[in-house]
């Protein structure tokens, strides 16, 4: 499966994608420490980061978590990702979630992608529910989940400790497909 939009295209990472996918990461590890944490601490180096390749087939494979690469066609490597994660098949509900390289910020990029994602998951899994939760300072995050029809639950206090071991509140979003 590959979805595509202008330069850019959309894949599930795949076994062979270990040392772009920690280039990535590496090259934004100060920006996504605090709400990628798990994701930072088990790529700290490529060895790292190979063994996570593997435990993320793992979870492709066991339906537990989609983590959608989006490559910038025209260099081969990856500039985002757009996860799902907190999959619940008894509902069937899930979380999504998303960065972009510096980069790359600010050119709708990680909208277009998500949006993508979004109709492939519900198409393709007949998820009802899609939530994201995002910190009430980024900016950046909220626009992305706004732009792409989810709409303010309400706010969690107190409920992420961030990799500085602040606690925030977060802002949960929901959208819902009949």
């Amino acid at each position: 499966m590959s979805l595509v939009f202008d330069n850019f295209k959309i894949e599930l990472l795949n076994g062979s994608g270990g040392e772009t996918f920690y280039n990535l990461i590496d090259k934004n590890r100060i920006r996504l420490e605090d709400f990628f944490a798990g994701t930072v601490s088990k790529t700290r180096t490529l060895d790292d980061t190979l063994t996570y390749c593997v435990e993320i087939q793992n979870r492709i494979q066991s339906k537990t978590y989609f983590p959608y690469m989006i490559t910038d066609i025209n260099t081969g490597e990856f500039i985002g990702l757009v996860d799902v994660k907190n999959i619940d098949w008894n509902v069937p509900k899930a979380e999504l979630g998303s960065f972009i390289d510096n980069q790359y910020e600010g050119k709708g990029i990680v909208t277009k992608a998500t949006n993508l994602v979004v109709d492939h998951i519900v198409e393709k899994y007949d998820f009802i529910k899609l939530l994201c939760r995002a910190n009430s300072r980024n900016k950046g995050s909220i626009a992305v989940i706004l732009k792409n029809g989810f709409e303010l639950e309400g706010t969690i206090r107190n409920d992420y400790r961030t990799t500085k071991g602040e606690i925030v509140d977060l802002n949960y979003y929901g959208r819902v497909f009949d």
